[in-house]
């Protein structure tokens, strides 16, 4: 039971549409258990069988009541017109119960749809809500092939898994419980011994998918590989035809995809299973009322007559397609919840930047930024150890040292993209997790060294993040970083399409467009995390200008690979394996004749 409540959860907010389901399905039931009771009055009437009511019964509520007036109503036609009118009464009574039988089933299905897709839209939505929360370490340990699995297939399956589970729930029960109570008021005996039969079905069905929910999580973990396996192959498409590795590429999504096919031919053969035994174990229980009921009618001074038992026949006989619809929902339920855990993990996946409940704003820097003792490890591995080291208001501090150094680690602690495993990092004195999470982000702008860019226009990736921004800004922090000349020589200017990433432009035009963005957002302090390694010399040139001319009594934290571009700041820390081994400005440093001035040569060599 626990298992669907998990579905459940889900549709809670939807209970109107619920309501209005149940209610259509139990009139839906009602009119065709109305059109089967046809059948006996039909019956009694072509064999002859009819006995006229010449006085009308007392109308009430009870089934026993309904049916007395019924004959009393064929028989008054019959006196009338005569048995051939009486029979053609009957025919037309069907088709209308049957037209309202099939409209009010028709109105359950159709306040589904709102309800499936509504929780599609929801689980969409919280899940990628939850992508833009967990923090990057999270991204560090999984693969995105299967974040992306999770939000589509996985999702996808649920969407298919909660329509059978509302079909099972507000559909099937309603007509079987409904079939069982008008067996029973038929025949007590022959529906108890067919209901003793019946639990076996279930038993059987419930083994036979025993197994399901297990395989289909492995499925969608293999779903998960095969995006991931895309995603790479898209992003590493140049390097993949360079290096001549297409058929070892090919090959390897051959035989993940070929895994992929065989567990799935297991499972649809496996779910696939519970109809034609679920049918064959429904045959056999009817062969059993057929010959408990014809012993009945065969039987002297029975209460069981050939009419009432072809009726009971009827009813029973549109018993077992619900039953088998049940079964075939609770297939794919069994088989949607590996999805569904797998959609939870996601969803609550542990947010390690969390925020205080009693955060405290800050909309302006003040006074300085300073690392306290900081250190920091990837799991178990060490990264920084005991840093420390204060950036003034308006002064700047440079980053150099050797790749896996720890340089982009400390800039990635100021904006709380990761936290210290101890030590603080403190803004005017406060530490940043004692700070509201997105103010504290406000403060900063920030140019990585991969450029970012998202599908979209020119003037929307200059002003991510910004709600209606003026063109006019964004032309002028295009132009101090020096990305003007080239944006307006695009077909669209402002308004072209970047493509996916931006590859519709070269590596320097990229990171200017993304040195823009930072430009506009004016930020109090500025991370610039190698910003010009993607940059030819000429445009290092050009944005190198721009840069200074940004960081002018702004307070930056600048990492650097070329030390050329560093000479101006106000203080260099120089790192190795994660500690701080020298620090000073660039003429002092190279007095100093150590590690600064060994990369220094090294770099001027070059």
């Amino acid at each position: 039971m626990s298992k669907f409540l998990k579905i459940y959860r889900y549709i809670k907010s939807y209970w109107k549409y619920i309501s209005l389901i149940v209610v259509f399905n139990i009139l839906s039931m009602v009119f065709s258990l109305g059109s089967f009771a046809m059948v006996q009055p039909f019956l009694e009437l072509l064999f002859g069988k009819t006995e006229l009511i010449y006085v009308a019964p007392k109308l009430t509520l009870s089934s026993q009541s309904l049916i007395e007036n019924l004959r009393f109503l064929i028989s008054k036609i019959i006196i009338a017109y005569g048995k051939l009118e009486a029979l053609l009464f009957i025919c037309i009574l069907v088709i209308i119960l049957f037209i309202f039988k099939n409209f009010f089933r028709y109105m359950g299905l159709y306040y589904i749809a709102p309800i499936r897709n509504g929780v599609v839209k929801d689980l969409r939505n919280k899940m990628y809500t939850k992508v833009l929360e967990l923090p990057l370490s999270f991204y560090s340990e999984n693969k995105k092939g299967d974040t992306i699995s999770r939000i589509t297939s996985d999702v996808q399956e649920i969407e298919w898994s909660i329509m059978c589970s509302l079909v099972m729930a507000f559909r099937d029960p309603i007509t079987i419980i409904g079939y069982i109570i008008a067996l029973f008021i038929i025949s007590p005996y022959l529906t108890f011994y067919a209901l003793i039969l019946l639990p076996i079905t279930a038993f059987v069905i419930n083994r036979i998918g025993k197994s399901l929910k297990r395989k289909s999580a492995v499925v969608q973990q293999k779903m998960g590989t095969i995006l991931s396996v895309i995603e790479e192959t898209l992003t590493g498409l140049r390097i993949i035809k360079a290096f001549n590795a297409f058929q070892f590429s090919r090959d390897n999504f051959h035989e993940i995809n070929s895994d992929y096919k065989r567990r799935m031919i297991s499972i649809y053969r496996r779910r696939d299973l519970a109809a034609p035994v679920s049918e064959f174990l429904g045959t056999i229980v009817i062969v059993v009322v057929l010959l408990i009921g014809g012993k009945m009618v065969l039987s002297p001074g029975s209460s069981l007559n050939a009419a009432v038992f072809i009726t009971y026949l009827v009813i029973f006989s549109q018993l077992i397609p619900p039953m088998q619809s049940f079964a075939a929902a609770y297939y794919n339920v069994i088989k949607g919840m590996a999805s569904v855990e797998r959609v939870e993990v996601l969803l609550n996946a542990e947010e390690v930047i969390l925020e205080k409940p009693n955060a405290s704003p800050i909309k302006q820097f003040g006074k300085s930024v300073e690392f306290k003792n900081v250190n920091f490890a990837y799991g178990n591995e060490p990264v920084l150890n005991n840093i420390n080291f204060t950036i003034e208001k308006g002064k700047s501090i440079a980053l150099v040292g050797h790749s896996g150094a720890g340089k982009s680690t400390i800039a990635d602690l100021l904006p709380r993209f990761y936290d210290c495993s101890s030590g603080e990092v403190l803004i005017d004195g406060k530490p940043i997790k004692d700070l509201v999470i997105s103010d504290l982000r406000g403060l900063m702008g920030i140019v990585t060294q991969e450029s970012i860019l998202f599908n979209d226009t020119v003037i929307n990736n200059i002003a991510l993040g910004q709600d209606n921004p003026s063109e006019e800004k964004v032309i002028e922090a295009a132009k101090i970083a020096n990305a003007h000349d080239f944006i307006m020589e695009l077909e669209d200017g402002y308004q072209t399409n970047l493509g996916d990433n931006g590859n519709r432009l070269s590596g320097g035009q990229k990171q200017r467009i993304n040195i823009a963005r930072a430009v506009l957002k004016n930020p109090d302090i500025l991370i610039l995390d190698e910003a010009t390694s993607s940059l030819d010399t000429e445009s290092e040139r050009l944005v190198q200008n721009a840069l200074n001319n940004l960081l002018q009594n702004r307070t930056s934290l600048i990492i650097a690979h070329r030390l050329s571009t560093i000479q101006f700041a106000d203080e260099i820390l120089v790192l190795n394996k994660g500690e701080i081994v020298e620090r000073g400005t660039h003429s002092a440093l190279i007095e100093e004749n150590g590690v600064y001035k060994k990369l220094f040569d090294l770099q001027s060599f070059v």
